[in-house]
């Protein structure tokens, strides 16, 4: 096993820069490496105040990469995708700028695609039974529950 604490400091800074550098990361992130590198709350104060200077880490930048990222690889819908940045301590604003990123039009054309999807999936006699699966399906990838009952409520209408 290898000893994974680092004794210089600006050793740190290095590899920080090179981990914020391939990818968008947040404080929260940054800060968590750290502390597993075992390096003092005071160089990690200083440490951070530098990356935030030299724009290696910016909140709202992240915020928005995530946005875009989670919603257009792996299809999550925004309340999961919010739920995730406040697990991360990034602000309402950030938060929300992030979200505004996600056109709606996408948006509602990819809760059709995974509805469609998934109701061709579920094998279920009962309707009900097989609404309720959908709808609970595409509440867990983190779509709004008004859109979700709406759109199953349209697709009944319309058979």
């Amino acid at each position: 096993m290898t000893n994974n604490r680092i004794y210089n400091i600006k050793v740190a800074i290095e590899r920080l820069k090179k981990f914020c550098s391939i990818q968008d990361r947040c404080q929260h992130d940054v800060v968590n490496k750290m502390r597993n590198w075992g390096l003092s709350q005071n160089s990690q104060d200083h440490i951070l105040e530098i990356l935030i200077q030299e724009n290696y880490i910016d909140e709202l930048r992240y915020a928005k990469s995530f946005c875009k990222g989670k919603f257009n690889i792996k299809k999550w819908g925004k309340n999961k995708i919010k739920y995730e940045l406040k697990n991360k301590n990034i602000s309402k604003n950030c938060i929300a700028e992030g979200l505004n990123e996600i056109d709606d039009y996408s948006y509602l054309n990819t809760l059709e695609k995974i509805y469609k999807k998934k109701k061709d999936n579920t094998i279920e006699k009962n309707i009900y039974v097989k609404n309720n699966k959908i709808a609970r399906f595409l509440i867990s990838k983190g779509f709004e529950s008004n859109l979700v009952w709406g759109k199953i409520k349209e697709k009944k209408c319309q058979n």
